[in-house]
């Protein structure tokens, strides 16, 4: 019998054995941070504080990490995600709530891997997936103007809004393991000064890939569709492969250079939305050189089709006469001033309709954000401004302007609903979920 028993109990120590060397392993991953890999030869160069400023624009630090109306880079904005709500963190150098007791090993590792100086993961919203790739000495630089060019704000951001078990931090060590490449920007020695600067802006400081590429259920980019478009916090993202129907590849370098530097190009787009914010924080602020290499670089991307050609004939170009309706009657008392009945644009250039990929999106996805939380960005040459319409309309005058714009400057493909209006409306942090506003009745 006892021999039964030994018998009977092997395999529960076998069990428990490789029970317990899991639960170590788990730990083992989720608790160790690897080294950042900061090169010792960096120990020798002196920080320049002045370009690690352009670095901070570059990487747009203000568009996450500066709230509206708050202190510079005090955090605090938020950013809506799959799992729940994420707050962008305080980089100011003060001591409790920012990042003034880092060191650069600290902060190289938040950078490239993802972990903040006591081992807490950090939630890939914030781009590292991106940093990794900066050099050596572009990080020193930031972090020496972290340091000592930033006024330190004594500011904590709100607590994430996260449901556990989805607020637990840890699984994502495993995260890191299967998605992020954490290996460094190496140059192509087949291709030019030029392009290689655009791939290195593109790629790691600017981050294009956040926003311009889709997501897989798991949250890492789907490269297979890479720069291919996608919908970002309510706002779509276009496409900006070489694709001369989708993307920009019918775009010449003037226009991708005047809409990269002034958010405005005639006959193709005006930036709104996270895109704005974007210039007006970033791009403006580039050299020449570096505009060009972006450009550039952005020539080179595999062009993908996903959306309908732009209309390059819509009734508007044809001085036809729209269609009585309630679209046509919500555009002619809301935006025919500004944006006139030819699509040409009133008081400013920024106005302009026609050649708009907003305007010519199926989904209408930038063009319900704009109705209905309107559009502010003090750009280059402009302070541009349109007013919300969420308040003073029904969805059903909302909706019937919205494919009336479609249609009639534009390529006719919108069908949108009510539906679509309460998803958009949703889908924007800044207007939460209010009621929707029904069309009153007739008397």
């Amino acid at each position: 019998m006892s021999g039964q028993v030994g018998f009977l109990r092997k395999p529960w120590n076998v069990t428990e054995l490789v029970c317990i060397t899991a639960i170590g392993a788990v730990l083992a991953i989720s608790l160790h941070v690897p080294d950042p890999g900061i090169s010792p030869a960096l120990a020798q160069r002196k920080p320049d504080v002045a370009h690690g400023e352009y670095i901070a624009m570059l990487g747009d630090c203000a568009g996450c990490h500066t709230a509206t109306g708050g202190k510079a880079l005090a955090g605090g904005i938020a950013f809506a995600t799959p799992i729940g709500t994420v707050y962008s963190t305080n980089i100011t150098p003060d001591r409790e709530f920012g990042i003034g007791k880092y060191s650069f090993k600290d902060f190289v590792r938040a950078m490239r891997l993802g972990a903040a100086p006591d081992g807490t993961r950090l939630y890939p919203a914030m781009p590292y997936t991106a940093y990794a790739k900066m050099s050596d000495e572009d990080l020193q630089d930031l972090f020496a103007y972290l340091q000592s060019g930033v006024a330190p704000t004594s500011q904590a951001p709100p607590a994430n809004a996260i449901p556990w078990p989805l607020g637990i931090r840890w699984p994502l060590a495993f995260w890191n393991i299967a998605f992020h490449n954490d290996s460094r920007f190496v140059a192509d020695p087949v291709q030019d000064a030029a392009w290689n600067r655009g791939a290195y802006l593109v790629e790691a400081l600017e981050h294009c890939g956040e926003c311009h590429t889709p997501r897989r259920v798991t949250q890492n980019l789907n490269n297979s569709q890479k720069f291919a478009g996608t919908v970002t916090q309510g706002w779509m993202a276009y496409n900006i492969t070489a694709d001369r129907q989708s993307g920009i590849g019918g775009w010449n370098d003037a226009a991708l250079t005047s809409y990269l530097t002034t958010g405005h190009t005639d006959g193709h787009s005006s930036a709104s939305g996270p895109m704005a914010e974007v210039i007006v924080n970033s791009l403006r602020h580039l050299t020449s050189d570096d505009i060009r290499a972006i450009v550039v670089y952005l020539r080179s991307i595999p062009a993908i089709e996903t959306v309908p050609a732009i209309a390059q004939n819509p009734p508007a170009v044809a001085a036809a006469e729209p269609s009585a309706g309630l679209g046509e009657q919500v555009f002619a008392g809301n935006c025919a001033n500004c944006h006139d009945w030819d699509g040409k644009g009133v008081q400013s250039p920024y106005a302009g309709l026609l050649g708009s990929r907003t305007v010519n999106d199926p989904a209408a996805t930038n063009l319900m954000a704009i109705l209905l939380s309107g559009s502010t960005a003090p750009l280059p040459a402009e302070h541009v401004f349109m007013p919300p319409f969420v308040r003073g309309h029904s969805d059903d005058e909302l909706v019937a302007v919205v494919n009336f714009i479609n249609g009639y400057f534009g390529n006719g493909t919108s069908k949108v609903t009510t539906a679509d209006i309460g998803s958009a409306r949703r889908a924007l942090p800044q207007l939460g979920t209010p009621e929707p506003r029904s069309r009153p009745a007739p008397p």
